[in-house]
């Protein structure tokens, strides 16, 4: 792992953030359509990174292959006595390399990623937890809240 560097993700990196996406969703067993979801998310991430509103962080080896890579995106959102801010930050597309688990890098993402939201002074960070990531979660203090949904 000494050989692996962070560094701040740009635009030239959406093809990867779009591939840790399919590979995430794929691992999660989530099915769905994703052919469908990839264009709408290239659209997506591409004007997020392109607005400032999507920051990524990701790890890579001395060939510049990435192994692990995460991300904060900043949602419109209404504002409340809570949080008076009209943006929310949540984290998204959490994912490591196979063959570069269990060494401690999806936690080192996170603590980039909570230290910059923190550094940016937001009340909160929101994540969506997979089964396999909720432990690492929790441990970090993350919590369940009472959000609720309702499937149509």
């Amino acid at each position: 792992m000494d050989d692996l560097r962070l560094r701040r993700g740009t635009p030239a990196d959406l093809e990867v953030v779009l591939q840790h996406r399919r590979a995430m969703f794929d691992d999660m067993k989530m099915g769905g359509d994703f052919e469908a979801a990839e264009p709408l998310s290239r659209d997506f991430f591409g004007r997020a990174f392109a607005e400032g509103n999507y920051h990524a962080w990701f790890f890579e080896d001395s060939s510049g292959r990435i192994m692990a890579g995460g991300g904060v995106i900043l949602v419109e959102y209404h504002p409340s006595p809570m949080d008076p801010r009209a943006r929310r930050p949540w984290v998204v597309n959490v994912y490591v390399d196979p063959t570069h688990r269990r060494l401690g890098l999806a936690r080192r993402l996170m603590d980039v990623m909570i230290e910059w939201t923190r550094k940016e002074r937001y009340a909160h960070l929101l994540l969506h937890a997979s089964n396999d990531g909720r432990p690492l979660y929790e441990s970090m203090g993350f919590a369940a809240t009472n959000e609720m949904r309702l499937k149509l």
